[in-house]
């Protein structure tokens, strides 16, 4: 039987760029940056005072009083982004509910906010946390909370990759497409770790940059932390086109694998045979892949392993392959990460117009890509790909393809 393909019908986002999915992409295509000054509940000692963080969003003009009830921060930003998604996609709740539709969410951490209020309740004011505590902050709730609210009754669990957790969620949506378990799926991912105590940590790793985020620059000293929810809708190509829906893209290919290694070093060929094996699956060639979304995080090893990974992929045409990190302008997501990226890299494949690397300032030999510096760049973009490692050396990679009209 010939495999089913499987196509993005709907997407929706909550960024430090705004509500929408389009706000997002316009701010990646244009290189405005959503870093700006943290703002924090409680007084901050750190000294990255710097992040992409989910700012003017109130969620009582999108969710009812019962549903913000049971919300951490990251289930609010994804049901918003769900809204948006299935709204784009023309898809009503009686269409979505039963087994047929799967909810699947990458997040790295899930509710930090409701963990680091718990921890203060418990510590600083000696008293016992909020009774709904447990079911505001468990990765599980996202999955859930997304079933509850569209009545899906499918396959629905959360996926915690770290920064690959997005990208694994929706290259796992598409394979349950392909193999018939599921007609439709609700992906994608949520977080925000924008919090006191993870920003402390994070700093602690010493990977967090004081100023500006500058992927592939020589002058590189770090990355900045995003938070917020991107959302998609998948569906197997005969069934969207039953219902003639609106097709943004296919959905072509997805590669994962493990580097087996170090916790947080980066291995090249781990993050090559994951490329490798998303073209692979999408039935195209290294050189049909006209853009590439790099994780791109601005850190010394990511940067070099990366650009390494991409030579051995790509072999002599890899310092000419368009590349870009849209970290700067969105913050590096991590568990949301890799939809962010997804939706940026299908806004280049619907423009045809590849972002720009923002920030980006020295030539660096050891980074030898075309990183589109600071300026988008107007190209014809038929295939493109978009990269996601995490720590732990897990790698993901998903392909995605135009349709012909």
């Amino acid at each position: 039987m010939a495999q089913r393909r499987v196509v993005i019908t709907g997407i929706g986002a909550v960024s430090s760029l705004g509500i929408g999915a389009k706000a997002l992409w316009e701010g990646a295509r244009d290189g405005r940056s959503g870093v700006h000054e943290t703002t924090f509940r409680h007084p901050y000692p750190g000294r990255i005072k710097i992040a992409a963080q989910v700012q003017d969003f109130d969620a009582t003009l999108y969710l009812d009083k019962s549903t913000l009830s049971l919300c951490d921060p990251v289930i609010k930003y994804l049901l918003v982004a769900a809204d948006e998604a299935v709204q784009q996609a023309g898809l009503s709740r009686e269409t979505l509910q039963g087994p047929r539709t799967a909810a699947i969410i990458g997040t790295g951490i899930a509710g930090m906010n409701t963990i680091e209020d718990g921890l203060y309740t418990v510590f600083k004011r000696e008293v016992r946390p909020d009774p709904l505590t447990i079911p505001r902050l468990i990765p599980s709730s996202c999955p859930a909370m997304v079933s509850m609210r569209y009545g899906t009754t499918g396959p629905s669990f959360a996926v915690g990759s770290a920064c690959s957790s997005a990208t694994q969620a929706i290259g796992i949506g598409m394979q349950m497409i392909r193999a018939g378990m599921i007609d439709r799926a609700i992906v994608g991912g949520t977080e925000d770790c924008v919090t006191i105590g993870t920003m402390l940590a994070w700093e602690a790793l010493r990977v967090l940059t004081p100023n500006f985020c500058r992927p592939f620059s020589k002058d590189r000293n770090g990355m900045v932390i995003g938070a917020g929810a991107g959302v998609f809708i998948l569906e197997a190509e005969e069934i969207a086109a039953e219902r003639n829906a609106y097709v943004l893209a296919e959905l072509a290919g997805y590669g994962t694998t493990s580097d087996a290694k170090d916790p947080v070093r980066p291995d090249v060929f781990g993050a090559a045979s994951c490329m490798r094996n998303a073209i692979e699956d999408a039935g195209v060639t290294p050189d049909e892949i006209d853009y590439v979304n790099a994780h791109g995080t601005g850190t010394t090893v990511n940067d070099l392993t990366e650009s390494a990974a991409i030579g051995v992929v790509f072999g002599k045409r890899g310092p000419h392959v368009p590349v870009s990190s849209t970290k700067p302008i969105h913050g590096h997501g991590l568990g949301v990460g890799g939809a962010f990226e997804l939706i940026v890299t299908l806004g280049a494949l619907r423009e045809n117009v590849a972002p720009p690397t923002i920030n980006w300032q020295v030539a660096d030999e050891k980074c030898p890509v075309d990183c589109i510096p600071n300026e988008a760049r107007p190209m014809p973009i038929n295939v493109a790909m978009s990269n996601s490692f995490a720590f732990g050396g897990i790698n993901a990679t998903l392909v995605v393809r135009r349709l012909a009209a």
